[in-house]
């Protein structure tokens, strides 16, 4: 869980993304992210999520603002999961989420059980040497979860990773998530552009404008439980509502915005 009290593992203050074809993506953007927190990107497509979580990630630059971390080594502790699984299709299961091991200079046989442990989290310990055009999407985006997790990343960055699975899939890919989140006592930043799974997922929901993106309202979500029951009771019918009207609002046009 979340630790309200300690300082912000990184900071993002004022910040400005503009890309060379003119567009501009985020401004005036603050976010602070604190150790043990579940937080969702929440907003319309193409408002600047994805681009914040790579500024995170350090595979951007913002053009203005600044980007503190409170702990340099937490910078070089992420893992990162992509919209698209982009696994190798040549190389099996294991191969896949060996890769970074592989190329941090680790040896297959001194990371074996390590693998081996990661892919059992993800319940993909009997398709070890399966090779992805075997595997349903759901199982695709098992491995790229895996591959992340394999490093023992202290910050986990998802990009949309679900938003292409059918419900069903969706549905018992977010229990995994929130399972693994408690677990490993992650901190997680996960971009959705859906009301329903940012609340499920969620203990903090940051809510942004259509671009160019900045933080419009946030929304705190205290459920202890995140299973089959808190998706049918009341109380998530009621957070999914704030959050839909949170929503709506940051998407109201404002004054000075381009059309």
């Amino acid at each position: 869980m979340a630790e309200p009290a300690a300082a912000p593992v990184v900071a993002l203050n004022g910040v400005r993304k503009a890309f060379e074809t003119g567009t501009l993506a985020l401004e005036h953007f603050d976010f602070a992210l604190r150790p043990g927190e579940f937080v969702s990107l929440l907003g319309p497509s193409g408002c600047g999520k994805s681009t914040a979580l790579r500024i995170v990630a350090g595979l951007s630059e913002p053009t203005g603002g600044t980007v503190t971390w409170s702990d340099p080594a937490a910078r070089n502790g992420i893992g990162f999961v992509f919209q698209e699984p982009t696994l190798m299709p040549w190389a099996t299961v294991f191969d896949n989420v060996f890769l970074p091991l592989k190329l941090a200079g680790e040896s297959r046989t001194a990371v074996r059980d390590r693998v081996v442990q990661t892919l059992s989290r993800v319940g993909l310990a009997d398709f070890a040497q399966a090779y992805p055009r075997e595997l349903s999407g759901g199982m695709r985006m098992r491995v790229s979860i895996a591959r992340a997790l394999v490093t023992a990343p202290r910050i986990l960055l998802m990009d949309e990773p679900f938003a292409a699975l059918d419900e069903i899939t969706r549905f018992k890919l977010n229990d995994d998530l929130v399972a693994l989140w408690r677990e490993l006592k992650m901190t997680v930043v996960f971009v959705t552009h859906s009301v329903f799974e940012s609340v499920y997922l969620s203990n903090r929901i940051v809510v942004m404008t259509g671009r160019p993106g900045r933080v419009s309202s946030e929304l705190t979500v205290d459920a202890p439980d995140r299973d089959a029951r808190f998706r049918t009771s009341p109380e998530y019918a009621g957070y999914c509502r704030v959050a839909s009207d949170a929503l709506a609002q940051a998407m109201q046009p404002r004054a000075g915005a381009a059309a």
